[in-house]
């Protein structure tokens, strides 16, 4: 009886002492993880407080020893004027460039939205001609790069006077995403039930007003779903902006900041390191806006089949 006695518990231990030492990997590996993740993010913020311009004023602590606002400052500082504080050091187009980016992201998320939310709802809704075979082109379309047809998005944009403008530029972010979200509508339109729109057709419903009043509400999660990612994939591109703005009143954050230090004479890193803390600003608002109706997204809360 004591042998048995005895047996289990060195069983007991033994197990114990082995989950213990799983848990104690398992938190090193994440602790490491997090580590990773968060010292890159740490160092960018210690450098954009950083007054000099070169990398090598940093240190391994990721916290400046005299914290300073100067690069803000000079970021902020139109290129025609004098930063302040200094007697030959010019401000940047930054505000431009911010504001080019803003536009671009706002033009293409409602566009988007739009486009891609009619689209998924007339294929989810109606049988038309030729329905299947859009279907699988907008599948078979997504199989190839948006960089295989920069060559022909360039003549085309060349052709229409698109060069060197935001709406050429728009028009290639929305025509792109069109099949891929177009797609992303549908199956969820699909998910909605029926239901509701006879009863509002029984009501007296328009078919516009059942599709803005009823429709459109039951599938918000995956509009602000749609909408996060219209605005975001536009806001640091830089392919395409690089391809098709020249001028420096054109330009996008994206091209702007890269030209803070492209080149042996641009060190401008400490600089490139505020204007990417300033870039996540409307990032984290957007989120944080969202942050139910994406939690409603991910939970699939709406009318269902």
């Amino acid at each position: 009886m004591r042998s048995d006695t005895s047996v289990t518990r060195r069983k007991t231990s033994g197990g114990y002492a082995k989950n213990k030492m799983v848990a104690t990997i398992i938190h090193i590996v994440l602790i490491l993880t997090a580590f990773m993740v968060l010292y890159p993010i740490a160092f960018t913020i210690g450098a954009a407080f950083t007054k000099s311009n070169s990398l090598a004023a940093t240190s391994i602590v990721p916290w400046p020893k005299e914290p300073s606002l100067y690069q803000f400052q000079r970021l902020l500082t139109p290129s025609d004027q004098i930063v302040p504080g200094t007697t030959n050091i010019r401000g940047t187009n930054y505000l431009v460039w911010y504001r080019n980016t803003l536009k671009i992201a706002v033009m293409n998320t409602i566009l988007t939205v739009i486009v891609c939310s009619t689209a998924g709802y007339i294929f989810s809704r109606f049988k038309f001609p030729l329905r299947k075979p859009m279907m699988a082109s907008m599948v078979v379309l997504q199989m190839f790069p948006s960089f295989i047809g920069m060559i022909a998005t360039y003549v085309i944009l060349w052709r229409i006077n698109g060069l060197n403008t935001h709406w050429g530029l728009v028009l290639v972010y929305a025509t792109g995403s069109i099949p891929m979200n177009s797609w992303l509508m549908k199956g969820y339109f699909d998910t909605v039930s029926k239901n509701i729109e006879e009863a509002a057709r029984v009501d007296g419903a328009t078919p516009f007003v059942t599709y803005t009043r009823i429709i459109l509400p039951s599938v918000r999660p995956m509009i602000m779903f749609l909408t996060l990612m219209s605005f975001t994939g536009p806001w640091m591109d830089f392919i395409f902006p690089r391809l098709v703005l020249r001028s420096d009143d054109k330009k996008t954050l994206a091209v702007g900041l890269f030209e803070l230090i492209n080149g042996r004479a641009n060190d401008n890193f400490t600089m490139f390191a505020a204007g990417a803390l300033l870039v996540a600003i409307p990032f984290a608002i957007l989120f944080l806006a969202g942050q139910n109706v994406m939690l409603q997204s991910l939970a699939g809360d709406g009318v269902k089949e």
